[in-house]
């Protein structure tokens, strides 16, 4: 088996102490409305699982790291399992949940739209005994079971360490600094900034830096990035260094870049080391990525998810503060990775993503620099 490149402490910090469960996976298996509190009985026939992903759209990993992931986990479990994706309909999200519900899942992950709907579901799902999980964003005011995520504030910290490291690089002098936020909708956006604000701000204070325009870009979408890092780029045309939240607003500047003639000179950040990301970044044109290894993530959800499906009430390694709640949320936080030029192949020899797709024609000789084998 391969080693990941980060540290596994926090998933076996759950302490599980999970049990052998027989049963089919997929939607085969036997479902059940009763809490995952109780009986004997809960415990030797698991419930099912059910998982509601936000969209495909926003970043790739969803649907070919997420899913899969759990899908594995799921099945190598034996526990019956339902993985939807909203597509970002909030209505659909809550149709999902609803329809899960009823078909008798235990035990309910979702990746918030927003908090709003994710509270809306999460309160029905309890109502019904149905233990639930924030999987990757904390739905605020939802009061889920369990939180699993990255330590995003840390994130925002490498996205802002990143910008800083390749400016220095080029020698910028009192480099005018864009940025494109997440979603507003999403507390992981917010968490982000405070993470990278914690770094860019001292050098806005000091006068080191030029804060330049800085937005939100609605449900994360890649187009919109586009439309509005182009009205930021007219007006402050000086702009010499873009903090983006995501690899995908991250391709969206670097594509107006393009149109302008600056890619490779005006350093882009990113997140979740997507293969577009790491292609970008063996080009010249994005200076950094952060890494979430997805399937620590999955990995540690799934774990809670079948201890609860099991009956049993699992121990988490740490807790979140619910800021509208002020609820402390049992949590499993883990640790990110910053991704350069000379560690793009970490990510390859971690397997999440693959040589081949990765390394195709125009990038062959980039990935033979940048060492990837």
């Amino acid at each position: 088996m391969r080693k990941g490149i980060l540290s596994i402490a926090a998933v076996a910090a759950l302490s599980l102490g999970l049990t052998a469960c027989g049963g089919e996976s997929g939607d085969t298996g036997a479902s059940s409305s009763a809490a995952p509190a109780a009986s004997s009985a809960a415990a030797s026939k698991p419930g099912k699982i059910g998982v509601i992903l936000p969209d495909s759209k926003s970043s790739a990993r969803w649907e070919t790291a997420d899913r899969k992931y759990l899908e594995e986990a799921f099945k190598a479990a034996g526990v019956a399992y339902d993985i939807q994706n909203a597509q970002g309909d909030k209505t659909a999200f809550q149709t999902i949940a609803d329809q899960m519900i009823t078909g008798g899942v235990t035990v309910l992950a979702i990746v918030n739209l927003d908090s709003g709907t994710g509270k809306a579901v999460l309160d029905k799902a309890k109502a019904q005994g149905v233990a639930t999980i924030d999987y990757d964003r904390l739905t605020l005011g939802g009061n889920a079971d369990y939180y699993v995520s990255f330590d995003n504030t840390a994130v925002g910290k490498l996205q802002g360490e990143g910008l800083v490291k390749c400016l220095t690089d080029l020698k910028a002098d009192k480099p005018v600094v864009a940025e494109l936020h997440g979603s507003p909708t999403d507390n992981n956006a917010t968490l982000f900034k405070e993470g990278y604000e914690s770094v860019l701000k001292p050098k806005y204070d000091a006068g080191e830096y030029v804060a330049g325009p800085a937005d939100a870009v609605p449900d994360w979408d890649n187009a919109q990035a586009g439309t509005i890092f182009e009205q930021q780029l007219t007006k402050e045309p000086k702009i010499a260094g873009v903090l983006a939240a995501n690899d995908g607003l991250g391709n969206a500047a670097i594509s107006v870049l393009k149109k302008n003639k600056l890619n490779g000179k005006v350093p882009v950040t990113g997140q979740d080391a997507t293969v577009q990301g790491l292609q970008n970044i063996l080009a010249g044109d994005q200076c950094m990525t952060v890494y979430k290894a997805v399937k620590q993530e999955a990995d540690a959800t799934a774990e809670l998810a079948i201890g609860l499906a099991q009956g049993q009430k699992p121990a988490a390694s740490g807790t979140v503060k619910d800021t509208e709640t002020g609820a402390d949320v049992p949590a499993v936080l883990l640790v990110p990775k910053p991704i350069f030029f000379d560690s793009v192949k970490d990510v390859v020899a971690d397997g999440f993503v693959t040589k081949e797709e990765l390394c195709t024609a125009d990038f062959a000789d980039k990935c033979t620099e940048a060492g990837i084998s």
